[in-house]
């Protein structure tokens, strides 16, 4: 599983670094962290542009499914011990899609902001 992040992003960089930490407390092996901000040339293994995957957290599988935003969430909480009760209902058909617009709505202004701040 390859995990496309944006550590320009200071909220997005603690997010990932707590799940690194607790996957990697756990033991969960098999995880690749690639932050695009200091290697911008990954996107294209998503096939994405870079404003893009600076804006969402992108998760690549071994079987190639790429998920976006709340998917992305949902594919590494399925994978650690204690959230996987969370990967359960951010799948469940009602909630599924509110969970993808707050997500989406929430990295929008995000990335506003932090392009408003100069970080890319």
């Amino acid at each position: 599983m390859k995990v496309y992040y944006n550590s320009a992003c200071p909220l997005c960089n603690a997010g990932i670094e707590n799940q690194r930490c607790r996957m990697t407390a756990q033991g969960v092996n098999g995880v690749e962290w690639l932050d695009v901000h200091t290697e911008p040339g990954r996107v294209a293994e998503v096939d994405a542009d870079l404003p893009r995957v600076r804006e969402r957290l992108y998760v690549k599988t071994p079987d190639g499914a790429v998920h976006v935003g709340a998917d992305a969430l949902t594919a590494l909480f399925a994978r650690t011990r204690g959230q996987r009760w969370l990967a359960k209902l951010l799948e469940l058909p009602v909630i599924h899609p509110l969970g993808v617009l707050a997500y989406n709505c929430f990295a929008r202004c995000l990335y506003l902001w932090n392009r408003s701040r100069g970080r890319w």
